[in-house]
């Protein structure tokens, strides 16, 4: 067998793996959203119509979805009697926390990590929150 022949076969063979396993560890910043690390944000969660919901915090509204479009995954927050108030036969809004990671730049909510329901009185006594006109 000619070793002059197999060496360079062997060394290309090398490099390209270590070009494919190099690409791979990269992340895919050319095409994906701008996500935040998880963070939890708390504030208003409104759901005014089927499939439209967003959360008004004291930073901004975060879409969380809207009908015909962007759906974030995961749960919605579940509220108790007394935790929501009804505007539109059972759509509305009630206060709430949220793990989520979101798109900083179109203020989306890309994942919905965990999220729980809070008492109205939390967001109604929250000075940064009197803006979105919850009450």
């Amino acid at each position: 067998m000619n070793t002059d022949l197999v060496r360079p076969t062997v060394i290309n063979l090398v490099i390209l793996l270590l070009t494919i396993a190099f690409v791979k560890a990269q992340p895919e910043a050319a095409n994906a959203p701008l996500a935040a690390n998880s963070e939890t944000r708390c504030g208003w969660f409104s759901n005014p119509t089927p499939a439209n919901a967003s959360l008004h915090d004291r930073d901004a509204e975060w879409i969380i979805g809207v009908q015909g479009g962007h759906q974030a995954d995961g749960d919605w927050p579940e509220f108790g009697s007394g935790q929501w108030v009804k505007t539109n036969g059972n759509y509305g809004y009630g206060c709430a926390c949220m793990r989520v990671q979101t798109n900083s730049k179109t203020h989306e909510v890309s994942m919905i990590e965990s999220a729980q329901a809070r008492a109205l009185s939390a967001c109604r006594n929250d000075p940064a929150l009197k803006r979105w006109g919850f009450k």
